[in-house]
């Protein structure tokens, strides 16, 4: 047995030499919850203060058009694992994924010498402790109890496992953590939805929230009918945060806040690890796990194909990226079904079969730019019944943008390019037929190869 540690720990060492990189790459997935694209200030935010990402940024490689194949918490989380779309990996509604453990990103990296720890979030079924070298999953509240009977915020919890997880790890191995961050997911049974620290409560105070452009009755009636109703869980949790101008700057804040507070925990990690000698031999990626509607549309939350919803930060700090790079952007369809064979690739372990994602790293390791995908098929099952939160799908492409909403036979087609907020549906412009018929085909063909 020892023999055979020893073969598999070798074999991820000879990849990674071959990479340039003198020992194998630790791993650790900063992942954050209901964080969109545009909640950074290297991204442009005018608000949000989040130094410590857009350091970790300006050292190592952000991805600005980075989504999700389906947006919502469990499904996202299983095609992280997995690298594949929903349709293959079949958790639809945040219980196991059907995909084997020994064809995810952790379980391969287990079964080749790593150190595996998960902390935070799970959401996908019933936490599978065994599976992890180190685990300590919880999730629901901002607020938990210690053994003592002492309050900790839940971001102040994850940072506490995530530095036991390093300084406690035993050193004569490489390690994985992935960091399920609950922040800044809202506590949807509390009517105060974003619960943040006392001490980051002066963070925004004399602060205006923009609000956004399209947070407007009239964005809402442009709707199809079965969103645009106050059954709709989408206009439901609006009603919860965004239906008052105070409420609105309220809710807002205390969402920027945690994501500082998210932001503070990355940068102490980030100083661990600097601290033990491991900062250029660790593969850094800050992820979410899906997009989020900050009114946009007279909605909150996700799961549907706009703008808001899919697109999520990606920023990667790779030890094998050349200095002339750092701090650089690819505007690039990346996806969080990329991410485990991105991992994989970096510690030299070979991608089962079964993933359907690529390894982003050639998008900023390789001299020449590879080929790349220019469009993806977008998916979301039905949660609760169609009143609530109907199926949704999607072809996506940088310039055109093509919905299907399939409980009700309804296309839509937006041009993007030149209506970035996708208000205008030109799904019944006769000048616009032979679009709508040649995503309609590519749509079918990209969602028959998801499966």
């Amino acid at each position: 047995m020892k023999k055979l540690f020893l073969f598999l720990l070798l074999s991820v060492f000879s990849a990674n030499f071959c990479l340039g990189v003198s020992k194998p790459l630790n791993v650790l997935i900063l992942y954050a919850d209901d964080w969109r694209f545009d909640t950074l200030g290297c991204a442009g935010n005018p608000v949000v203060k989040t130094p410590n990402l857009d350091q970790l940024a300006g050292e190592g490689f952000r991805f600005t058009r980075s989504c999700v194949t389906t947006s919502i918490c469990g499904v996202s989380r299983a095609s992280m694992f997995t690298g594949q779309w929903m349709s293959r990996h079949g958790n639809q509604a945040m219980k196991e994924f059907k995909t084997p453990w020994a064809e995810t990103y952790p379980g391969l990296l287990r079964a080749n010498g790593y150190f595996v720890g998960h902390i935070g979030k799970w959401h996908n079924g019933i936490f599978p402790e065994e599976n992890f070298d180190f685990g300590r999953s919880y999730y629901g509240k901002h607020w938990l109890k210690q053994p003592d009977g002492t309050p900790i915020h839940v971001t102040k919890k994850n940072e506490n496992d995530a530095l036991d997880f390093l300084q406690q790890r035993p050193n004569d191995k490489p390690f994985c953590l992935t960091l399920a961050f609950i922040a800044a997911h809202a506590e949807d049974d509390n009517p105060k939805q974003f619960l943040p620290q006392p001490k980051s409560m002066a963070l925004y105070k004399d602060v205006t929230i923009p609000v956004p452009k399209t947070a407007t009755d009239e964005a809402y009636r442009k709707l199809p009918p079965f969103i645009a109703n106050e059954k709709n869980e989408g206009r439901v949790r609006w009603r919860w945060r965004f239906d008052t101008p105070e409420k609105y700057q309220e809710m807002m804040k205390n969402y920027y806040r945690l994501a500082t507070e998210v932001d503070a925990t990355c940068g102490r990690l980030i100083a661990e690890l600097k601290k033990q000698g491991l900062l250029d031999s660790t593969l850094i990626i800050f992820v979410g796990d899906n997009g989020y509607f900050h009114g946009e549309h007279g909605l909150a939350d996700k799961w549907y194909p706009h703008q808001e919803s899919i697109r999520v930060p990606l920023i990667v700090r790779d030890p094998r990226l050349d200095p002339s790079k750092r701090g650089g952007t690819n505007d690039d369809f990346t996806l969080n079904v990329d991410l485990a064979p991105t991992i994989l690739a970096a510690t030299g372990i070979k991608a089962p079969a079964t993933m359907q994602g690529r390894d982003v790293a050639p998008l900023y390791l390789s001299a020449d730019k590879p080929a790349w995908r220019d469009e993806f098929f977008y998916e979301h099952a039905p949660i609760g019944n169609v009143e609530r939160i109907p199926a949704s799908e999607a072809l996506v492409r940088k310039d055109w943008k093509y919905f299907y909403w399939p409980d009700f036979k309804l296309e839509q087609l937006f041009h993007v390019e030149a209506d970035p907020f996708e208000e205008n549906d030109l799904a019944k412009d006769p000048e616009q037929a032979s679009r709508l018929a040649e995503m309609r085909a590519r749509f079918a063909e990209l969602k028959a190869a998801a499966k």
